[in-house]
């Protein structure tokens, strides 16, 4: 499929997915967000992808709702709102459950709803210079699908404060709430998360990566009997899968092993 607001493309097991409205600050819209849910289906659907890595190009990461978008939206019916939320509703889940690791590379300021995008991510890391924050209630509007997300992300106490005081933190700052894997220098990044995303591709199993990306997904919302009854029912599949006897044998054995 050919993109008209974002860039996509996959080399050795990355695809890499590049916000690409610079003159917007790569503000999201209708188009967008359904460029970005293909785009999220194409690299689920290729054998060849193990890590995404998402990003933006120019200043911004993401600056939240396009002004024409936001337009829009007030002259849409309930049910029009309704249907559209879904859609970005639909795009934060396929990003979450995603059977692949994915990366945020964050090059500058990500807002509202930008920062929704790097709340979902798997690792985040971004430049000392970057703003993070959800800004919906500054002008009356409600953070109400990252909400989700970020209460289990970084616990109800520091979503609260982000949440109502809709204020911007800093990279820093956001790294020590949880909300962030890291900060890394601008000249820096882009060889920081290549770095990152090989050493995933070849250090760690993929249906590994994929059963624990499932399972840190669905345990907060287990009674713990429950979630300790899962978590020993994984573990037994697992053992039975080919990249575990693999992964033992070259260990046992202690060859050098790349998957």
């Amino acid at each position: 499929m050919a993109f008209t607001f974002l860039q996509y493309t996959v080399a050795d097991r990355v695809a890499t997915i590049t916000l690409n409205r610079p003159e917007k600050r790569n503000a999201l819209n209708g188009a967008l967000v359904a460029e970005l849910r293909q785009a999220f289906r194409d690299a689920a659907t290729n054998s060849q992808v193990k890590v995404v890595v998402l990003k933006g190009a120019g200043e911004a990461f993401c600056a939240g709702a396009d002004l024409e978008y936001l337009q829009q939206l007030q002259r849409n019916t309930y049910k029009e709102n309704l249907t559209d939320s879904q859609e970005l509703m639909q795009l934060f889940r396929e990003i979450y459950e995603l059977d692949k690791i994915v990366i945020a590379q964050v090059q500058g300021h990500a807002i509202a709803g930008g920062c929704g995008l790097v709340t979902l991510c798997d690792l985040s890391y971004a430049v000392p210079e970057a703003l993070m924050g959800y800004t919906e209630v500054k002008i009356g509007f409600v953070p109400a699908l990252v909400a989700v997300f970020l209460v289990r992300k970084i616990g109800e106490g520091r979503s609260r404060e982000l949440l109502l005081t809709g204020k911007l933190v800093t990279a820093e700052q956001a790294a020590a709430s949880g909300l962030i894997t890291a900060v890394v220098p601008a000249e820096e990044i882009e060889t920081h998360v290549a770095k990152i995303a090989s050493s995933l591709c070849k250090e760690a199993s993929a249906n590994s990566l994929k059963v624990t990306k499932q399972l840190i997904g669905t345990v907060l919302d287990l009674p713990l009997a429950e979630g300790l009854s899962h978590a020993a029912v994984l573990n037994a599949r697992t053992r039975e899968h080919e990249d575990c006897k693999r992964g033992i044998a070259a260990f046992l054995n202690k060859e050098k092993f790349s998957w």
